[in-house]
């Protein structure tokens, strides 16, 4: 009986967990399209670098860009959630 009276008390909130559900969703979605892009993007530095189109320098430039650009990503996505996320 007890289990009933909660699921019936619960039941108005059941589109918001919906929607939440949702917004976790497409949270993981964009982080995983976030780590592929920069996999990507290592993936042909790594390539430039080994036709001999970077120096050393150069290379150390462009990976740092994109780590920067990882964490800046990152770091707005954590303000957005208004938490800590791991």
């Amino acid at each position: 009986m007890t289990a009933l009276l909660w699921f019936l008390l619960g039941l108005p909130l059941a589109p918001v967990r919906g929607v939440i559900a949702l917004a976790e969703v497409l949270l993981e979605q964009a982080e995983e399209e976030l780590r592929l892009q920069t996999r990507r993007e290592l993936d042909q530095l790594e390539e430039r670098v080994a036709a001999g189109e970077l120096s050393e320098e150069e290379e150390y430039e462009e990976a740092r860009r994109i780590t920067e650009s990882l964490m800046s990503q990152q770091r707005r996505q954590v303000e957005r959630s208004g938490g800590d996320r791991q």
